[in-house]
């Protein structure tokens, strides 16, 4: 009989009463399973490099270190080993494609109940892409992002620690400080930088820094605001 780990799944979300929520939906869908969490995405990747058997992250899109699918993007490239499912309350279809496109494994709208979250978590631990049924249909008459697709797939080139100076490079770091931050030699960035140019296909730090930011997503609080 082939015994299987006990699955391991981090719920990183500010969020303490919707942390509770995804945790008692988690061990609904694994009974035996561990749950971690992290209240944001510093921490989430600081318990994934303390965790290396995590299985399953359930990562909210606008947390604290997070905006939008940056951090996505970031877990995603510094830990490819472990699915990634975004829970949100932006469930625009075009917000869903986009998570879609940089790797989630699912997507978990925050108004779902109980049972849709546990049956999301047992598919996807299950190696399955989950999604509402609701948004399967309305992806349906979204047209194809050839864009997004092409910044994925440029994106997903670099190497974990490469992503870690571009992250810092976007913070406005310059090289001695980013050398200081990851405690490594000076001309060890720059070369990850000179490899991130090439592989992102720009020219300097503020065109790659623009593209990380293209992964921003407005809180649909702030859009409603900016809209009245």
């Amino acid at each position: 009989m082939i015994i299987r780990p006990m699955p391991l799944i981090l719920i990183a979300d500010d969020h303490p009463l919707f942390r509770a929520a995804l945790s008692q939906a988690a061990r609904a869908a694994a009974v035996e399973c561990e749950v971690l969490e992290a209240e944001d995405l510093d921490a989430a990747i600081a318990t994934l490099e303390r965790n290396e058997g995590v299985d399953l992250v359930l990562l909210d899109l606008h947390m604290p270190g997070n905006h939008g699918l940056a951090g996505l993007a970031a877990l995603r490239a510094q830990f490819p080993q472990v699915a990634v499912a975004v829970c949100s309350g932006n469930d625009d279809p075009r917000v869903v494609q986009r998570a879609l496109a940089h790797g989630a494994a699912g997507f978990i709208p925050k108004r779902v109940g109980m049972d849709d979250i546990r049956r999301a978590i047992a598919a996807m631990l299950d190696c399955d892409t989950w999604l509402p049924d609701d948004l399967y249909r309305a992806l349906a008459d979204v047209a194809p992002n050839p864009e997004e697709d092409a910044l994925a797939a440029r994106l997903s080139r670099l190497t974990p620690q490469q992503f870690r100076v571009l992250t810092l490079l976007a913070e406005g770091l310059l090289n001695k400080q980013i050398a200081d931050r990851l405690d490594v030699q000076e001309r060890t960035v720059k070369a990850h930088i000179t490899a991130i140019f090439e592989k992102l296909g720009v020219r300097n730090r503020t065109q790659a820094s623009v593209l990380l930011r293209e992964l921003a997503i407005a809180e649909p609080g702030a859009l409603d605001a900016a809209g009245s």
